[in-house]
C-alpha cells in the first residue's frame, strides 16, 4: 500500500470520526437514546477517561495525560506505518485504523478534554460502554495486530508465512 494511501485512509477516518462526532454532540441530549435496533442505539455521552471510562475522575489532570499519550503513541505510529514496506499490506492497514482512531480521540481530548461516544451496542439490559467511529478503528486495527502477531511467523528466510 503507497504511503499516500495510507495517510489518505487515516484522513478519511478522521474527518469521518470528528463528522460524527460533531453531529451527535449537536443533534442529542445527553445520555438522550435514540432506538436503531433492538440492540443498537444512537447515544451521547462523554468520556472524560480511557478505554472504558478507565480514570474517569474529576479533577482534570487525566485530560493532559491522556493527550500527551495519545500524541506520542500517534507520532511512534505515523513513524512506524512511514516504515512498513508496501509488501506487508495487512500491517499497514492495523496501523493505519489504529492511527486514524487515535488522532481523532486526540483531537477531542485536546479541544475539549473528553471523548464524544454515541454508539450504544447492548443485549437486553445489558450495555456495552459507548464508542465512537475512532474507538471502533482502534479496536479493529488492535485485532487486525493481534491476529498477524500470533498467526504469521517468520521462516528462515525471512519472509512471512502462515502458520
Amino acid at each position: 500500500m503507497p504511503h499516500s494511501l495510507r495517510y489518505s485512509i487515516v484522513a478519511i477516518i478522521v474527518v469521518l470520526d470528528q463528522i460524527t462526532k460533531i453531529w451527535a454532540d449537536r443533534t442529542l441530549e445527553l445520555y438522550q437514546q435514540v432506538y436503531v435496533t433492538s440492540f443498537f442505539n444512537i447515544t451521547k455521552a462523554y468520556n472524560y477517561g480511557a478505554a472504558f471510562s478507565f480514570l474517569d475522575t474529576p479533577g482534570g489532570w487525566q485530560r493532559w495525560f491522556f493527550t500527551a499519550i495519545s500524541f506520542v503513541v500517534s507520532v511512534v505510529l505515523c513513524v512506524w506505518l512511514y516504515r512498513i514496506t508496501r509488501a506487508e499490506k495487512w500491517l499497514s492497514l492495523s496501523i493505519v485504523l489504529i492511527l486514524g482512531g487515535a488522532i481523532g480521540n486526540l483531537i477531542d481530548r485536546f479541544y475539549y478534554g473528553y471523548v464524544v461516544d454515541f454508539i450504544q451496542v447492548h443485549w437486553n439490559e445489558s450495555y456495552f460502554p459507548s464508542f465512537n467511529i475512532a474507538d471502533a478503528a482502534i479496536s479493529c486495527g488492535t485485532a487486525l495486530l493481534l491476529v498477524l502477531t500470533f498467526f504469521e511467523k517468520s521462516d528462515d528466510t525471512g519472509e512471512k508465512a502462515a502458520k
